[in-house]
This record gives structure tokens, C-alpha cells and sequence, in this order.
């Protein structure tokens, strides 16, 4: 293993890992990618799985590492070995948190969120609490699916307090799962008759779930690079979500996204953000756009992605400036920033389409 003291190791966790999937794979390749060729200044020692060492083979300024255990087993007895790190990696099986709190141990400078910060937005329910004093929500509740089945009655007296509240408009509710990624496994219930023990098929004993009012809107997110306690947005982006038999999947987004809006979205994820000590780096907070335009609020803050999210392959293709190199250097706060043009970035089949429009 070669690495020189003012190399960066970086890392995606799919392509470190070996995954095999091809829908995972063509997206954590797009996000490799990008931040390589971003990164194309820099000395960069790169982990890929062996079963990848092709993909990273035509870049100058890549120092390959082959390795055939997983990423987390592999950083557990080498990341001693470098002073820097940068890397792509999600809330699953708390990856995020795990991969982050073992380059803190070895002391190592990283350009992501802190392992606290990690902690906090990957836990919806901690999110939920940290910034309840300071930006709009959904009204929230946390739930552990009991094997005896009192979740049932303890979700259904919730829906009845809740309507309760506003007895004239019929409450929707979304369960998703206490840490997730984009709409994995979330479930909307139109009618709280509908709810039933099949939810368990999803959410089996033990699990620990939210529960969540549904705003009828428009899915958005903003991208925003976060330094020293202060977080810059970037853009507003519009998220396609696919809503099939109640639940929902994350397929792609466009951006920039203009809505009236904008700046309340721009304003409410800055707050969010410098709400929780310890973000850095790359950031995505999901919003949603109310419906109603009766609605005092018409922006709720969903949860915060304390990492590199998929709309970082679009936003560099249209931003005035280098996103990774910005985020190295830590000079946003100093930047001019603008977008020049429209992407739109979808997943067809097991591939991850993006294309200027």
C-alpha cells in the first residue's frame, strides 16, 4: 500500500464493498466518479473492491487499493495508515455513522460530517427532536413494533388524536423506518382501517419506525455545503417519487427547481442544518412543498442527509464552480455561486440516466 502525506483516501462504499447489485452499482459508480474527476488536483488514494479495479484505471491521479474484505473490515486495520479522507457512503446498517466514527479513531482529517452529526440525522426520530425548536415539521412519533402487536392500537389512538386536532380535513399518515435511505420501505396509509398486521411484512418485530402526518405536496430537496457551523445552500431540487399500492421509491430529480418558494426552502434547510453541530461537507435536506395553500407553512422540513447525495452528479454539471474542490478547501462562504443550465438525473432499469435539458 502506497500513500504519500498529502494524498486523500477516498471511497464509495458500494464499489469498496463488492456489491453486485446493478441498480446500486451504476448510481455509486456515477457518484465515484464525479468525485475523482472533481478531485483531479489532488493525489487521491482510492478503494475499490478488486472485482472493480478496471473502473478507476484511467485516472492520473489515483493511487489504486485493491481489496477483497468489506470497506469497514478493511478500514478497522488500515486507516491508520492516511491523514485524509473523503468518501460516499449511506445511513444503511448505520455505514455512515460506523465508517466516520473509525476515521475519527485513527485521527484521520475528514471532509464529511462528524460521527455525532451522523448519529443524529441518520436517526429520523433524533433529527426530529434536534431542530423541532427551530424549522417546521410534520407532527412525528416514534414506535417500536411490539411481537405482541400493541403498535396497532398505539398508531391508531395517535391517528385519532391527531384528527382530532383538525376533525375537517381526513389525516393521511407515513411510516418509514427509524434510519432509511430515500423512500426505502416507507408506507403511506390512506385510511387508518387500512392499517393492519401485514405492515409487520415490512416492518417485522423489533423494528423501530416513525410515524409521520402526510403533507400532500411537492418532493423537493436542497443541496448545500456546510463549513465551520455555517451551511450554504446551493440549489433547490425537485425529487421524483414514485407512489405505487402506498408505498413510495426514489427515482430520480431535476435541478434546479424554480418555485416560489425557493427561498423559504433555502432559508428553513440553512437552519436545519446549522442546527445540528458537527455537518460539513456536502449536505441534502429533504423538504416538502405544501399543497395547501391554506397551510401557515408551506414548507416542512423531512429529515437531513449528512452526506453526498445523487444530486451532486447533476449540480456539478452546472454549477460555476468545483464542488469537491470547494468543500477541501473550505472556502464556500467565499464563493460566487451560480448554475448554468437545467439536469435531470433518473433511474432507468439498472442504470442511473443523467443528462442536461
Amino acid at each position: 500500500m502506497i500513500s504519500t502525506n498529502d494524498s486523500i483516501l477516498l471511497f464509495e462504499y458500494f464499489t469498496a464493498s463488492g456489491e453486485k447489485d446493478k441498480c446500486i452499482i451504476s448510481e455509486a459508480e456515477a457518484m465515484l466518479f464525479a468525485l475523482i474527476e472533481d478531485l483531479s488536483d489532488y493525489n487521491l488514494d482510492v478503494v475499490v473492491n478488486k472485482s472493480y479495479e478496471n473502473i478507476i484505471s484511467k485516472y492520473e491521479n489515483v493511487n489504486p487499493i485493491l481489496i477483497e474484505t468489506d470497506i469497514i473490515s478493511w478500514l478497522n486495520d488500515n486507516a491508520c495508515n492516511f491523514n485524509k479522507a473523503i468518501f460516499i457512503a449511506a445511513e444503511n446498517n448505520n455505514n455512515l455513522y460506523n465508517i466516520t466514527k473509525i476515521l475519527e479513531e485513527n485521527d484521520i482529517f475528514i471532509y464529511n460530517s462528524s460521527s455525532e452529526a451522523c448519529l443524529i440525522s441518520s436517526d429520523k426520530s433524533l433529527t426530529y427532536e434536534k431542530i423541532s425548536n427551530t424549522v417546521t415539521q410534520p407532527r412525528t412519533f416514534r414506535f417500536k413494533i411490539d411481537s405482541k402487536g400493541y403498535w396497532k392500537r398505539a398508531i391508531t389512538n395517535l391517528h385519532e388524536k391527531w384528527q382530532a386536532e383538525d376533525p375537517f380535513t381526513p389525516l393521511k399518515l407515513i411510516i418509514k423506518p427509524l434510519i432509511g435511505v430515500d423512500c426505502e420501505d416507507i408506507v403511506i396509509i390512506e385510511n387508518i382501517e387500512d392499517l393492519g398486521y401485514d405492515l409487520e411484512e415490512i416492518f417485522p418485530p423489533e423494528s423501530r419506525i416513525i410515524v409521520q402526518e402526510f403533507i400532500e405536496g411537492t418532493d423537493v430537496s436542497v443541496s448545500l455545503i456546510c463549513h465551520d457551523g455555517k451551511a450554504t445552500p446551493i440549489s433547490l431540487n425537485k425529487q421524483f417519487v414514485e407512489l405505487k399500492n402506498d408505498k413510495g421509491t426514489y427515482v430520480g430529480g431535476k435541478l434546479p427547481f424554480e418555485s416560489e418558494y425557493k427561498d423559504e426552502a433555502f432559508s428553513i434547510a440553512k437552519k436545519a442544518c446549522e442546527s445540528v453541530e458537527g455537518l460539513n461537507g456536502f449536505v441534502g435536506v429533504d423538504l416538502i412543498i405544501s399543497a395547501d395553500e391554506k397551510d401557515i407553512y408551506p414548507v416542512y422540513v423531512l429529515e437531513i442527509n449528512s452526506r453526498f447525495t445523487t444530486p451532486y452528479v447533476g449540480l456539478r454539471k452546472i454549477a460555476n464552480f468545483n464542488l469537491a474542490k470547494t468543500i477541501i478547501e473550505g472556502n464556500i462562504e467565499e464563493t460566487d455561486i451560480s448554475l448554468d443550465g437545467e439536469v435531470e438525473f433518473k433511474k432507468q432499469g439498472d442504470n442511473l440516466d443523467i443528462r442536461r435539458i
